[in-house]
């Protein structure tokens, strides 16, 4: 870390005894630079092929401890050390776009991290599985927290940075969190809610500000006083190491339970086959800082094979921003949400240079097959598609050396054995849509979440028979690629006729007038209920004809698809309804339209 001025999210003043940090000067690592303008052979470096893969996978042998910050951080930082790791790359590299930088060895993030865990147990006087909120941005503090909690035992919740007063006091109570960890932003925000949490007893605060907060404790001040020797906690392998609310379209976040080695062993599927890193990559997964998939691609995938991890604070997803890190900075493996992908081959990606660029990663959404080829032509990479959820590591994609098939989801992980079931649990054959399954029996695979932590009920709903069921729905055709249809609950039954949105969307994406759009079901006198369209226009076509525009989209349809899945309803908005994360909630717009009266749809 050299930075100058007071601007920098982790105040200077703690560090000045740390001889650790490094010069802004510091040369990127050397890595070989590839023609973008050619087609990339995408290689795998972990395996041979996905087939070996199934065969020969096995996951590390579990014992009855497990802690990720001993058993993993600290033997990297032992390896880098003894220069056994095989790169000067950082662990962690950080920039705000602003010129500054902060580069951290493994080393570096276990002086650092142990210096919190002390903070944690000692000043904030926190206990073995005692639990804390965690709600920050994209700034190095974030990853010091998730490592300080592994050292101590306690339980980490993550929150994202965009939370309001009254999402912020259902997770706490709900989680009865004993410390939070925020920065000035959000502090008072906490403060509205905190007299209606009685187990909250400890607020820290990341500030640059040389103020200070009533009744906040800061966190310079705590760090300056604790010692940098720590003894990692011996934690069970399935004790409970964080708690995710999930970002569902429907009720309540629920509160999903991952154990030590779910995530830290589990994720070794993640890093090693489908993101196939090595200690000589650098990784930068766009994803916000409160939800699992920073967990998955952030945090534990990456540091899983020794890689570095690549953060760009970029408070907003800015296009021109993204298009320029990747041409500046030495990022390998790129992982970022389909919407992402729709919003960067928008812009004249030919004036950017992708020479660094290795691998191509996508998860949280299917990802549609236009936006793929796009992204080919500018790049010459493929974008392979990872399929899992909050409750589980991997369970499916596309790995290297895979024929990938446009708008399939991939082959199941090999940390799984995924099949298409009934709602019984009874597998189906082939091309028949069911429900997307993860066996569990006879063996329970451990890289599954544990609960939904205070709902037995709705944990329980979640299995049929021998399999997990996810809650999507799908098939998988004579070659083992799994198709995702859409969310149970998202399935349009129209005329007898089963229809998913995404395909719809996925025929409405090729048309050049279409930005984004939802697919929902619509009631209909005579259908039941027909297929609607929510359609966000390209800038071109914004003041086209709107009749028209929507007869040439349902030809559209029509011609790339069976012509049943047209759209016989659409509507033309500014922006679409989503979640904090960014997924489209279709069950906030399939409410508006079976709620409104009949003359309004």
């Amino acid at each position: 870390m050299s930075l100058t001025g007071p601007a920098w999210t982790v105040p200077l003043r703690m560090m000045k005894t740390l001889v650790l940090l490094k010069a802004l000067s510091r040369s990127h690592p050397r890595i070989i630079t590839r023609d973008s303008h050619t087609h990339k052979a995408c290689q795998p470096k972990n395996f041979t092929d996905y087939d070996t893969i199934k065969h020969e996978f096995k996951f590390p042998q579990i014992s009855g401890h497990f802690n990720f910050a001993q058993d993993v951080l600290d033997k990297w930082a032992e390896k880098e050390k003894a220069g056994g790791r095989a790169s000067n790359l950082p662990a962690l590299w950080w920039v705000d776009g602003e010129r500054r930088e902060v580069q951290w060895s493994f080393e570096e993030l276990g002086f650092h991290s142990r210096k919190l865990a002390n903070v944690f147990t000692e000043l904030c006087q926190l206990s073995l599985q005692d639990r804390v909120f965690l709600m920050l941005p994209r700034v190095p503090e974030w990853w010091l927290v998730n490592i300080a909690c592994l050292r101590t035992g306690t339980v980490l919740l993550p929150g994202i940075s965009q939370l309001t007063a009254r999402d912020i006091l259902y997770r706490l109570r709900t989680s009865g969190a004993k410390c939070v960890v925020t920065d000035e932003s959000l502090a008072p925000l906490v403060d509205e809610v905190a007299p209606q949490c009685p187990e909250l007893n400890c607020k820290i605060v990341v500030s640059e500000s040389n103020s200070r907060r009533d009744g906040w404790r800061h966190l310079q001040d705590l760090m300056s006083n604790v010692s940098s020797d720590h003894v990692c906690v011996r934690t069970p392998s399935e004790d409970p190491m964080s708690i995710f609310f999930t970002s569902g379209t429907t009720g309540s976040p629920k509160m999903t339970q991952h154990s030590h080695c779910s995530f830290g062993i589990g994720l070794t599927v993640n890093g090693k086959y489908w993101l196939d890193l090595t200690a000589g990559d650098v990784l930068w997964n766009t994803s916000d800082t409160g939800w699992a998939k920073s967990a998955w691609s952030s945090l534990y995938g990456a540091w899983i094979q020794g890689s570095c991890v690549f953060v760009h604070r970029m408070p907003r997803f800015d296009t021109s921003t993204v298009l320029q890190t990747l041409s500046k900075f030495p990022i390998t493996t790129f992982c970022t949400a389909p919407t992402a992908y729709r919003m960067l081959v928008q812009e004249d990606m030919s004036k950017y240079s992708f020479g660094w660029l290795q691998h191509c990663v996508c998860a949280g959404e299917p990802i549609n097959p236009e936006v793929m080829q796009k992204w080919k032509e500018a790049t010459g990479l493929h974008i392979y598609e990872g399929y899992g959820q909050t409750e589980t590591v991997l369970i499916a994609g596309t790995f290297k050396g895979m024929d990938i098939k446009p708008g399939s989801i991939g082959k199941a992980s090999p940390a799984y054995d995924v099949q298409i079931v009934d709602d019984e649990g009874t597998p189906l054959s082939k091309r028949t849509e069911g429900n997307i399954g993860i066996r569990v029996k006879p063996d329970r695979p451990f890289s599954l979440f544990t609960e939904y932590t205070g709902d037995p009920e709705k944990t329980a709903q979640c299995y049929r028979a021998d399999f997990y069921l996810t809650g999507d729905r799908g098939y998988m055709d004579e070659d083992g690629y799994l198709w995702f249809v859409g969310r149970a609950d998202d399935v349009i039954l129209s005329a007898g006729y089963r229809i998913g949105p995404f395909e719809v969307e996925n025929a409405l994406i090729e048309h050049d007038a279409v930005a984004e759009s939802a697919v929902v079901s619509s009631p209909d006198p005579i259908r039941g209920e027909v297929v609607k369209a929510f359609i966000v226009l390209t800038a071109e076509y914004e003041c086209r004809d709107k009749g028209q525009l929507a007869a040439d989209l349902q030809t559209h349809v029509k011609q790339v698809t069976a012509p049943y899945k047209y759209p016989r309803k659409i509507e033309f908005v500014e922006q679409l309804p989503k979640t904090v994360s960014g997924k489209i909630r279709r069950v906030e717009l399939r409410k508006r339209e079976w709620s409104a009266p009949p003359e309004a749809q």
